[in-house]
Order: structure tokens, then C-alpha cells, then sequence
């Protein structure tokens, strides 16, 4: 928790930040979990089942996600107010992509007792990640929750967020195709490069003919915007930590990487992109 003048200010995000654990206990960043509906079972996102879990799971059939339970999200509030917080800062994964800022936001109203303010950053994974990490810092500085938010939406309108797949069924079995031009991908393997936009949804930034000609086209996208600028860089990945740690490594060799780091997606993320992903987030660091 946090001091900020006589205010004790929680710090909350979805388990869609793909933060590691170390990340979110180094802060004190509470997290609500998203749900994976199997067969099997409902499972908390990331509490109850792994990325590992969740690919063999995808062997077999294809699961479908749900919002938080409310009543996950409001006991969570409650908890926060009887450790003494004051005030919550929730910072949520798109609306354009989830139910679960709505949601938050509903409860949030109806929490007596200390003020919640949930915040619609219109990213997820490591773009949400990334926003977090930067309000725990601006947090811990003292700014007050009204700065750090505007400081989040700021950041927010020049960050990057890519990821390039294997396959693109995932993304339509789910319903998060967006404005990405899947047919023509499956047809001709042509394989987009995905970013989240400023509306929060999916849609294409560049394509290329195959995996590897996508990535490489990921990555000059990133060298030409932010050449020049201070940097902090996430790389996600789904089952391929080593691809991952790889191209961490191209980015600091090509751009002033202040801080970097390697994360999987979260079992509820990797429902709608399957094994292989490779993704990068880039924010400014000043």
C-alpha cells in the first residue's frame, strides 16, 4: 500500500497484466482473476491453472474465458478497506476487449467506505503490465492518484503493443478477431502483425508472408518509433521463453532499453493466441 498524503492507496489490476509474481509482490500489487471455463472444471486465471495447463487443455478442446466473479472483485475491495486502505486504484485491461472494467466499475460505486477509482487503460498483457509497474513507481513517489492516472493515460497514447501467431483460429474461436484481417492471413499465409489500437482493440499494424518475415517486420516497427528514446520493453511469449529472451536481447542491442523483462501470457490470454506467441510492449521511460 501506498502514502500519499493522508491517504493509504491500494494498487489493483486484472491477472491480464501478465506481471511476473516477483513483480506484483516487490509493489504490493493486487490482482482479480479472469476465469477459464472447461470441461474439466472453471478455473481461476492464473491462481487455478497455468499457461502449461491451459495449452493441453487447448489439445483437446477449446475453452472459453469469463469476466472476474463479482464477488471476487468487491471481497478484494473489502479486504483492501479493512488493511487500512483508503483509496484503490484499479487499473483495468480494455474495455474494447473484456467486460471487466464495467464490471469494476459497477462495484466500485457500490463499495462503501473508501474511494475506487478503476481506470479503462485500453491495453492488456504487458501493456497493462507496464502501466501498472509505472503507477506503483509514481505511487511510491508520492504523486496523488489524480496525477498518477493522467501520467497513465499519457504514457498510454505512446506505447506500443505487437504480438505475431502462429495461426489466427484461436483469435476467431474467441470472438477477439477485431479489425484483423484473418481470412486473408489463413488463405495466403500472410501473417499480421497484431497491436492493440488506441480504442483498445485489436487490429493489424504490418504484414508479412510467414512467422519469421512477421517478427522481423515487428521489430523494425519498433526500431523506427522509438530510436532515439529511453525505453522499457516487455516481451511476451506463449511457450517460447527462449525465442522470448532472444528478441529482449535484439532489443537492447538496437534501442536504450532502460528496463526489460520476459513474461508468459496469462492462461486466459493464451485461450485466444495458442503456443508460439511472440510479443513485444514498448513505453517510454521519461
Amino acid at each position: 500500500m501506498f502514502t500519499i498524503g493522508q491517504d493509504k492507496v491500494a494498487l489493483v489490476t486484472d491477472t491480464a497484466c501478465d506481471l511476473l509474481e516477483e513483480q506484483l509482490q516487490h509493489w504490493d500489487i493486487r490482482t482479480v482473476s479472469l476465469r477459464v471455463a472447461t470441461s474439466q472444471g472453471e478455473f481461476r486465471d492464473r491462481l487455478e491453472i497455468s499457461q502449461e495447463q491451459l495449452y493441453e487443455i487447448l489439445k483437446q478442446e477449446y475453452p472459453k474465458t469469463s469476466l472476474p466473479l463479482p464477488e471476487d472483485v468487491s471481497a478484494l475491495y473489502r479486504r483492501l478497506r479493512d488493511e487500512g486502505a483508503t483509496r484503490i486504484l484499479h487499473l483495468s485491461m480494455s474495455g474494447g476487449l473484456s467486460g471487466t472494467y464495467n464490471m469494476a466499475r459497477i462495484i466500485a460505486e457500490e463499495t462503501e467506505g473508501l474511494q475506487v477509482d478503476v481506470v479503462d487503460t485500453k491495453t492488456l498483457s504487458c501493456g497493462l503490465g507496464l502501466l501498472v509497474l509505472e503507477a506503483a513507481e509514481c505511487l511510491h513517489h508520492g504523486m496523488t492518484v489524480e496525477d498518477t492516472i493522467a501520467r497513465i493515460h499519457e504514457l498510454r497514447r505512446h506505447q506500443l503493443g505487437t504480438f505475431v501467431i502462429r495461426t489466427l483460429d484461436f483469435l476467431r474461436k474467441g470472438g477477439r478477431i477485431g479489425l484483423v484481417e484473418g481470412v486473408v492471413g489463413s488463405l495466403l499465409q500472410i501473417k499480421p502483425v497484431i497491436y492493440v489500437n488506441d480504442d483498445g482493440v485489436y487490429n493489424t499494424l504490418v504484414k508479412a508472408r510467414g512467422f519469421a518475415n512477421a517478427l522481423e517486420a515487428m521489430k523494425n516497427e519498433f526500431f523506427r518509433r522509438y530510436q532515439g528514446r529511453h525505453i522499457r520493453v516487455a516481451i511476451v511469449h506463449g511457450a517460447a521463453p527462449e525465442e522470448a529472451t532472444a528478441l529482449l536481447e535484439v532489443f537492447r542491442q538496437k534501442l536504450d532499453v532502460v528496463s526489460g523483462f520476459v513474461a508468459p501470457v496469462s492462461p486466459a490470454l493464451a485461450i485466444h493466441t495458442g503456443p508460439g506467441l511472440l510479443g513485444a510492449i514498448v513505453q517510454f521511460a521519461d
